[in-house]
């Protein structure tokens, strides 16, 4: 017989804290960060208090839950680690201490990582479309199933062996797709045959063509940050945003999302993503593939050291509020090699992909997802 646990309200399980100070100029302040997508909270470049237009800094302590307002609704919430204990945010990371009586931090960990918890996040953001930013009150009307703490602790055991294991694996994988990467990077990059290439002579900008209607269901699809890709995200009538348009993306198209581009989400879409759609946030080009292969866009905006130049063409006072715009995008140079260097490098890559699918599920979550989506709502 299923068990059915409880639902409970955020608010009757933790509350809003308030550690906050005036920044003291000369005082270092290290950041805290919140992940999309439920990857996790970090810690981001420490300031001098001098340097932030914020009158108060709030300090999150391990154990709390951390929520980036405005992209809550992606699943930008966290539990803060041991080793960010003493870090600090500003209002727009509220942070709440859970009552451990109640509520195992752990508990609330895999909670945050459920995609049926990013949707109840959405569900209670309000505001304008694209910033719907989730208040502290909003947040603690979000209810959770809620057993008894020894239930959570035996729970949160299984799901982290679990976790363990499927990391195991992901190391494997990750060893040999990395080295296929610097292969594919150095093929780019140092080819003899290389020339860079402003972006503009390679794509195309798609229009915003989806004329929404409200009681039309869209495939929605995301890019996840940190080079990770794109991603087929959840499926919303028209009547539950407020976009009066949407871009249709296609296999070999090239997007991000102009806010966090400069986090390494950007993209080549695969096939599985192929007819999703997109916000006006997310810029859309089309690949003219007589001149360069989708593989070489994949590979370059997949590394680290691209994103790091991104941040000089992102526009924003805020490093948080920086922006990537379709202007500035075109304006970039890439490196492209010859057309028979690049056929090769779409070889290596397929062989890649290969190698990727051994371990899919391992990469997508697929396990993780049906087991929390299991023993978190039983």
């Amino acid at each position: 017989m299923k068990q059915v646990w409880p639902q409970v309200r955020l608010s009757d399980v933790m509350s809003q804290m308030q550690r906050g100070e005036a920044p003291a100029s000369g005082k270092n302040y290290r950041q805290i960060g919140v992940r999309l997508w439920g990857q996790g909270a970090y810690e981001r470049e420490s300031i001098d208090g001098s340097q932030t237009q914020y009158a108060k800094l709030f300090e999150a302590r391990e154990g709390d839950i951390v929520v980036n307002k405005i992209w809550a609704r992606n699943g930008s919430v966290a539990v803060v680690s041991d080793a960010l204990n003493g870090s600090w945010g500003s209002t727009e990371f509220p942070l709440f201490e859970p009552d451990r009586t109640r509520l195992n931090p752990r508990w609330m960990h895999w909670i945050t990582k459920a995609p049926w918890f990013w949707s109840a996040c959405d569900e209670h953001a309000k505001g304008t479309s694209g910033k719907n930013r989730i208040k502290p009150d909003q947040f603690l009307g979000i209810a959770i199933p809620l057993p008894p703490l020894e239930v959570q602790q035996s729970i949160v055991t299984r799901i982290d062996t679990v976790q363990k294991q499927l990391d195991a694996a992901d190391k494997l994988r990750r060893s040999a797709t990395d080295e296929l990467h610097a292969l594919c990077r150095a093929l780019v990059i140092n080819d003899p045959s290389t020339k860079q290439i402003a972006v503009a002579e390679l794509v195309q900008q798609r229009p915003t063509d989806v004329h929404v209607e409200p009681d039309v269901s869209y495939q929605f699809a995301g890019v996840y940050s940190f080079g990770r890709g794109v991603f087929k995200g959840g499926v919303k009538t028209g009547a539950e945003f407020a976009y009066p348009k949407l871009s249709r993306i296609r296999s070999g198209d090239f997007t991000y999302p102009k806010l966090m581009a400069w986090e390494g989400a950007l993209g080549v879409v695969p096939d599985e993503c192929d007819g999703c759609v997109v916000s006006p946030e997310f810029p859309v080009f089309e690949i003219d593939q007589t001149k360069v292969l989708p593989d070489v866009f994949d590979v370059y905006f997949r590394d680290p050291s691209t994103w790091e130049s991104l941040q000089g063409g992102s526009t924003g006072t805020n490093a948080r509020r920086r922006r990537l715009n379709p202007t500035d995008f075109l304006k970039l140079k890439i490196p492209v090699p010859s057309m028979a260097t690049q056929r090769k490098l779409a070889a290596i890559r397929l062989h890649q992909s290969q190698i990727h699918s051994i371990s899919t599920e391992a990469e997508s979550g697929v396990v993780l997802a049906a087991l929390l989506n299991k023993l978190l709502s039983q």
